[in-house]
């Protein structure tokens, strides 16, 4: 997505902690520390009381850390966590239960360091579908995947991981454009439903033929839906 945002955007993209080219710790990394990373680091791009052109982009269960640091920027977000669902919802928690139940044995074989099959199956079996993992994705992506397999194995185990806090998210004050894709799970449709009743302001787009990584397999889609968040937040 870089090339198509840095036409109108100048464009920042950072590894979080334990992925890639950021360093992993030995201790198990969470999504509060995720957090405090992303607070931090606008802080230190003096970007902690964001411009009203700044825009902060996350996607799946990034789209919570944009939340996190105190920021006037906009925020577009694809896919909140499940907690985002009400717990009075019984049929959207009995799917997530039995998607963390799927999870299990990827997480299982990440623990016995089968990092190059958790990595398939996590691909075509929860978020993208059979034969996705050869014919979807380039083979630098699938082996950024299986290198980063053990802090994904972190984000698994994090009990705060899929936590929504409710009254925060009523109390948000920013812009908020959340994206969902006509391929996507249809579970997460429940969830955008949830946060837009819950952030005050909060608007959403449907992105034709996108699914729940739209920034591998819809790009020049997701750059239009994001600009337009960012001019319409702008207008």
């Amino acid at each position: 997505m870089a090339p198509g945002l840095a036409e109108r955007f100048r464009v920042l993209a950072y590894d979080r902690r334990g992925y890639s080219r950021s360093e992993r710790p030995d201790s198990a990394g969470s999504v509060d520390e995720d957090g405090d990373d992303l607070a931090a680091l606008l802080e230190a791009l003096e970007l902690a009381r964001a411009r009203g052109d700044d825009l902060l982009r996350g996607n799946s269960r990034c789209a919570s850390l944009p939340a996190a640091p105190s920021s006037s920027a906009r925020c577009a977000a694809k896919s909140r966590p499940s907690g985002a669902c009400s717990n009075d919802d019984a049929e959207a928690q009995e799917i997530f239960a039995a998607d963390a139940r799927s999870i299990e044995p990827i997480a299982r074989r990440i623990a016995e360091g089968d990092h190059a099959r958790a990595a398939r199956q996590f691909v075509e079996e929860v978020i993208m579908g059979p034969g996705a993992w050869d014919n979807a994705l380039p083979a630098e992506t699938r082996a950024i995947m299986v290198q980063n397999a053990p802090t994904f194995l972190d984000e698994l185990q994090d009990p705060n991981a899929n936590a929504a806090d409710a009254d925060a998210l009523a109390t948000l004050d920013m812009p908020v454009r959340l994206t969902e894709g006509t391929e996507s799970p249809p579970i997460l449709a429940r969830v955008i439903d949830r946060l837009v009743d819950l952030i005050p302001g909060a608007t959403r787009e449907l992105i034709d033929g996108a699914g729940h990584v739209p920034q591998l397999t819809t790009p020049e889609r997701y750059v239009a839906a994001t600009t337009r968040a960012a001019q319409r937040a702008s207008a």
